[in-house]
């Protein structure tokens, strides 16, 4: 009889329920939350389902993201070897690949000054950078927690690596993913507030057409500029050109196919989930976390105020050619904001499509951003 309460005793404590704090509670409170928006509001689901559900697990499981050097039997949990992936920043730059194989390039050739509208959706990311300073985080941190600024989830995780900021990676990177997520929500008022109604109704041209050699010399020639003024961006924009290199070239229809579906939805599983595993309520219930939350709002709605009023100024200087929702797009979140734009366009007027138009700038803000993040790295000497 006392070996049966002895074991009953045993099973009870290995439950869930016995050490569970009120920290795991809010946390699994927030999985659930998030989990609602992926799957009720379609809130980029693709990102936010797996995140949510790594949030999820390690608050009921913590032992799901042990270290290996801090196993008793040297064999780590399972969603810690997916996050050795995105510390060694080998699951962002395939993310970058298959977003490269995915993404139509052509409005960025046949409009080269959306780079211009792109830079200066970066604006965040720099002023970001000063608050993070202003706020108490060491340079390397502010400068992890700033690119946030630019809507871009795997930069993020990328440069928080490299930077070996991992102690408020699992923050910086559910941070971004919401931001990234909310895109709907967040810049429409800001983008009524700065623009006019007569501004908002500004048709475009048609865009002209790009030649095939055009888009294929493109990718070829932006990998051979970009990294040799910044070598430190290679493993972003290399993957990131060379994931639409497969797309345009013609040649190598399966690796185009296997970048933007199979290897991208595999990816996106491992990175999310592993995120949403960093989000221990030890590691995410404090003032930091708070703190770059925060950061990452002021961030996302600096850097689409830029870009907007770079739009006006573009509209001014071409006597109304250039519609300033477009600008807006300049963040990385693609092709998100550039439905956006599109979305508060038609809400002006229902026969104004600027859907083209804002992608390329939103293709701009990515090579933006991995170039912020390439600066950051340059400037720490991080390779």
């Amino acid at each position: 009889m006392e070996y049966i309460s002895t074991t009953l005793q045993n099973l009870v404590h290995q439950t869930a329920f016995m050490n569970l704090t009120g920290g795991n509670l809010v946390m699994i409170g927030v999985a659930c939350f998030f989990l609602y928006l992926a799957i009720r509001h379609e809130f980029e689901p693709l990102l936010l389902l797996p995140i949510a559900f790594g949030m999820l697990l390690v608050n009921i499981y913590p032992d799901i993201m042990l270290h290996a050097e801090d196993s008793a039997n040297g064999t780590g949990g399972l969603l810690y070897y997916f996050y050795i992936l995105d510390e060694w920043a080998i699951l962002p730059s395939l993310i970058f690949m298959g977003v490269g194989a995915m993404t139509d390039f052509g409005p960025l050739i046949a409009n080269p000054k959306s780079f211009l509208l792109g830079a200066a959706a970066q604006f965040g990311i720099f002023a970001a950078y000063l608050g993070a300073m202003a706020m108490g985080f060491s340079d390397k941190a502010a400068a992890a927690v700033s690119i946030i600024g630019g809507a871009d989830g795997p930069t993020s995780i990328f440069l928080a690596g490299k930077l070996q900021q991992t102690g408020i990676l699992g923050p910086i990177a559910v941070a971004a993913y919401s931001y990234m997520s909310l895109v709907p929500i967040i810049q429409p008022p800001i983008m009524k507030l700065l623009t006019t109604e007569e501004e908002r109704k500004i048709k475009m041209e048609q865009l002209r057409p790009v030649s095939k050699l055009e888009r294929i010399l493109f990718p070829i020639i932006v990998t051979i500029v970009v990294c040799m003024i910044l070598p430190t961006t290679a493993p972003l924009v290399g993957m990131l050109m060379l994931g639409n290199l497969f797309r345009e070239s013609g040649v190598v229809r399966q690796l185009q196919e296997t970048a933007s579906n199979a290897m991208m939805y595999i990816v996106v599983i491992l990175l999310g989930t592993s995120v949403g595993a960093t989000t221990s309520a030890e590691a995410f219930l404090n003032w930091d976390t708070l703190k770059i939350v925060a950061l990452g709002l002021i961030a996302f709605a600096f850097g689409t105020a830029a870009g907007v009023l770079f739009g006006k100024l573009m509209c001014k200087v071409t006597h109304g050619k250039v519609n300033p929702l477009i600008g807006s797009a300049g963040v990385s979140a693609v092709p998100m904001a550039a439905r956006v734009s599109q979305k508060v366009g038609a809400e002006a007027d229902p026969t104004n499509f600027l859907l083209m138009h804002a992608m390329g700038p939103n293709v701009a803000g990515v090579i933006g951003t991995a170039v912020a993040a390439g600066t950051f790295m340059a400037i720490f000497g991080v390779f």
